[in-house]
This record gives structure tokens, sequence and C-alpha cells, in this order.
């Protein structure tokens, strides 16, 4: 059998919604699935890796490979930059791996621009106040109450975009959620278009 391309797939969420957490469960439970590593302009914090958490480079690193389009997509978010690597995903999904990315809506609409066919997930919070108390409890003496409320204000805009996306999940209990994750993961691969080549040849095999 010939190794099927992978997928592209995109999940998005406000800060704070758990979208991270979600995938890095989801590509360590589904086989032949990868969590896209960014590169970001923004420093490391404490407790990340560079290379492993994401691909940490210098303002001046970024704006190269934005000049020389090396990246499928790339934002600014909270005053950083953020850019997927189209070389990376490229050779990935050539192995026939889905590439999973976690990025931001912006990000999403540049996939989309440039027809891109992908698999597009938005993750919500259960509700506003629900996510306002993930994010106070996970900022607690880490950020201003003035960061604090950008990232919520900036959550308000991201949720009016959900419509864009093909499958919305409601982060309420994180195994539900990933189950949910995990069963959009495995009907896609089972669509006609992602099982063609391997039912031609199945099919091949019944021919006199």
């Amino acid at each position: 059998m010939s190794t099927r391309r992978g997928s592209l797939v995109i999940v998005s969420a406000p800060s704070g919604t758990g979208k991270t957490t979600l995938v890095e469960r989801l590509v360590e439970t589904v086989p032949d699935m990868v969590m896209s590593r960014s590169y970001t302009s923004r420093p490391v914090r404490s407790g990340e890796t560079d290379g492993v958490d994401y691909n940490f480079v210098d303002r001046r690193r970024f704006d190269a490979m934005v000049e020389s389009e090396a990246f499928l997509e790339w934002a600014t978010v909270f005053g950083h930059r953020y850019g997927t690597s189209a070389e990376d995903t490229e050779r990935h999904r050539r192995e026939g791996k889905d590439v999973v990315l976690v990025i931001d809506v912006q990000g999403a609409s540049q996939v989309r621009a440039r027809g891109i066919g992908s698999i597009s997930i938005f993750v919500l919070p259960p509700s506003f106040d629900v996510l306002e108390d993930r994010l106070r409890r996970r900022s607690e003496n880490d950020v201003s109450e003035e960061v604090l409320e950008r990232r919520l204000t900036t959550a308000r805009s991201e949720v009016d975009a959900r419509d864009a996306y093909d499958y919305i999940v409601v982060n309420e209990e994180l195994d539900t959620c990933l189950d949910q994750l995990r069963c959009i993961v495995i009907s896609e691969r089972l669509r006609l278009a992602a099982m063609r080549d391997q039912a031609e040849q199945v099919a091949s095999t019944f021919t006199p």
C-alpha cells in the first residue's frame, strides 16, 4: 500500500481554553500525527526549551523568514510574532503524518486565503466567565491586569470567528473534548478523498 499524504489540521481557541494541552494529548494517542512546532520571536519562558516548545529566534531572523516566505502562516500575538514553517509542514505531510497547527484566527485565515486544504477545529470554553477564571488562575502573579484584560478582549473577537471553522468543540471536560477531537481526525482519515488511493489498490485485487 502506498503511503497516504498527511492532512493539515488547524486548532484555534482563545487563550486559556486549553488548546495546547488538548493537542499535546491528541498527538500522543493518535498514530501518525505530529504537532507543529512554531517559530517565535518572544523570549524563552521559565520551563521552556528551544527546539521542544518553540523554535526561538530573534526578531531579525524572524523578519528575514517572513521576507523569504518561509512561513505557511505567521501572526503577531500580544506583541510577539509566531509562525509555522512551510518546509517542516510539507516534510511531515509527505511522510504521511497529519500535522496539527495550534494557531490563532489570524493564522488560520492566512492558511485559508492561500487555498491550502485543511481540517479546521475551533475550541470554545464553556463560557466567558469560565475562561476568565482560568486565565486569572493561570496568570496569577505573572501578568498585569492590563494584559489580562487585553487577552479577554481578544477572546471575544476570536470567538466571533468560529463560523469560519469546520468543527466546534467545547472544552468543558478535558477527556471528553479529547475524545471528540480524536473522532474528528479518524473520521476525516476515512473520507473517500483521503482513502481513494488505498481503496483503488484494494479494489484492483478484485479484478479477474
